[in-house]
């Protein structure tokens, strides 16, 4: 019960994370010679500008439903600590 608490809390926020780092590198890469990062094409531009946008305005649903997989993941994890052992 634990690994599975474990799994639903840890692969989700790791998924976010190899979404959420890539795209940051590249906005950062964009700023660094003077561009703006288009987050619809997810490429550099830089002739024009354009709006910035957060993560979690972009992907709102992935966003939440990753964070509900984490907080069930962490409510298993409890159940299957406060599980008392069995004597043998």
């Amino acid at each position: 019960m634990i690994r599975i608490g474990l799994l639903l809390l840890i692969a989700p926020c790791l998924m976010l994370m190899g979404m959420y780092m890539p795209e940051q590198s590249s906005v950062v890469d964009c700023s660094a010679i003077d561009g703006s990062y288009d987050f619809q094409k997810q490429r550099c531009d830089t002739l024009n500008t354009h709006p910035s946008s957060t993560f979690m305005a972009r992907h709102t649903l992935l966003v939440n439903s990753a964070m509900l997989l984490a907080l069930l993941g962490f409510l298993i994890c409890l159940i299957g600590l406060y599980q008392p052992r069995k004597r043998r």
